[in-house]
């Protein structure tokens, strides 16, 4: 890999939420994956990824380095997301079970394909295009690579958001991502990306779980919080969405990181509560806020770890 390459790293571009839907010419509309982000630089016969926290997965997800290395046209850095699926859907939880997985055998005995759909070229053989047009990118970015599993072009459609959106969501995605066509790659979160979602769904920081009751094992809920500057104010509790195993595992963690005083910015009233250290960020899905500022109807959907816990805010609708 090229010493220009290989520290192209950067913290990637993110996405504001937006609560209406609309279709515009100046923007254009892509899937929103239930997967993780990855980046990744490099060229013909050599590759590299990173987390959006800039851990290196290459021993994650290594067929995916081997595909880039092989299918590569030149040097590059670009952007995209590593997915699993369940049906004809992308799925967290699926994918979850190869996060953590860094051995070829253990690899293959978890049984989950992993795909990584390309949606952004930051560089291509050795120079900045991240201010070019969207439009002149995407181009330079399907010239990049042949496109072959588990490499996969992102699909995206001009100007029919609303349209698009409607299929989206009965087909059980996740929402779409609105990209301004004239909007440059800038690091951080932006304006000209826009998250259309179908659920309301983001990350919490764990600030605590309480006692299990009954048959169940390892916890009861785990007590979940954002930050708002510098305080960490706390959304509620969640008490489903999990297995046995994700039980057993999540206790053994957040024994590892307990601590007598709670994390909250205000009191929190929890029988039978247990407090941690605010280290570790779990996807929740909801079906709104209350007025009180909670969750209402939370379930666990999957554990980040591509998440710093200080990013982690309250989404604005």
């Amino acid at each position: 890999m090229s010493a220009t390459e290989s520290r192209r790293w950067g913290e990637p571009m993110l996405a504001t939420l937006h609560d209406r839907v609309f279709s515009n010419q100046e923007w254009v509309y892509e899937p929103k994956f239930d997967g993780m982000r990855v980046l990744c630089a490099g060229e013909p016969g050599e590759a590299r990824l990173w987390s959006r926290n800039q851990k290196p997965l290459e021993a994650t997800y290594p067929e995916l380095v081997t595909a880039l290395a092989e299918h590569a046209r030149g040097g590059f850095v670009a952007d995209g997301e590593a997915v699993a699926f369940e049906g004809d859907r992308t799925s967290f939880e699926r994918l979850q079970a190869r996060i953590n997985l860094t051995d070829d055998r253990s690899i293959r005995a978890s049984g989950v394909t992993v795909y990584y759909y390309l949606f952004y070229l930051l560089s291509h053989e050795g120079h900045d295009i991240r201010a070019r047009p969207l439009r002149e990118r995407k181009q330079l970015l399907s010239d990049t690579f042949t496109f072959t599993d588990p490499l996969r072009l992102s699909p995206h459609r001009d100007a029919e958001g609303e349209r698009f959106h409607r299929e989206a969501c009965e087909r059980g995605w996740e929402g779409l991502i609105a990209k301004r066509s004239d909007g440059r790659y800038r690091h951080g979160r932006s304006s000209a990306w826009l998250k259309l979602k179908c659920v309301h769904e983001q990350e919490f920081v764990v600030g605590g779980f309480t006692d299990p009751t009954g048959s169940r094992t390892g916890f009861g809920a785990l007590l979940l919080g954002y930050y708002e500057g510098a305080r960490l104010r706390y959304a509620g509790k969640v008490g489903t969405g999990y297995d046995e195993r994700t039980l057993r595992e999540l206790r053994d963690r957040l024994g590892s990181v307990e601590q007598r005083e709670s994390p909250f910015a205000e009191r929190v009233r929890e029988k039978g509560a247990h407090w941690v250290r605010p280290e570790v960020v779990v996807e929740v899905g909801f079906t709104e806020w209350t007025n009180d500022g909670k969750l209402r109807h939370p379930c666990y959907t999957g554990t980040r770890a591509d998440k710093d816990p200080g990013d982690v805010g309250r989404e604005q609708r």
